[in-house]
C-alpha cells in the first residue's frame, strides 16, 4: 500500500467512525480534495492535517499515528504506541 493510500484510509476511518460526511469539511476545503485525500491522489500539508483533525475532533497525531499503523502492519496498536513512546523519549532526552 502506498503512504497516500494508508493517509486516505485513515482519514476515512476517523470520519466514518465519527459520523462525519465529506460536507462537513466544507469550511476547510472542497469536497473534490478531500475524496482525492481518502483516495490517495493527493497529500496534505502538516497545516491540512491540522485541519482536518480539528474538524474530525481528533489531535493530529491520532491522525498521523493511524496513518503509520495502516502503512505498517508488521505491529499491533499497543507494539506501535510503545515503540512510538520509546522513540519519542530518545529523541527528547538531554544528551549525556
Amino acid at each position: 500500500m502506498e503512504f497516500n493510500q494508508a493517509f486516505g484510509q485513515a482519514l476515512r476511518q476517523i470520519r466514518l467512525h465519527k459520523k462525519l460526511s465529506q460536507e462537513d469539511f466544507s469550511d476547510i476545503s472542497g469536497r473534490t480534495y478531500l475524496s482525492n485525500l481518502e483516495r490517495g491522489k493527493q497529500s496534505p500539508t502538516l497545516e491540512k492535517i491540522n485541519q482536518l483533525a480539528s474538524v474530525l475532533g481528533v489531535h493530529p497525531r491520532v491522525l498521523v499515528n493511524l496513518t503509520y499503523m495502516i502503512y505498517d502492519k508488521s505491529c499491533e496498536t499497543e507494539e506501535f504506541v510503545m515503540k512510538l513512546g520509546e522513540e519519542l523519549r530518545s529523541v527528547t532526552s538531554a544528551p549525556e
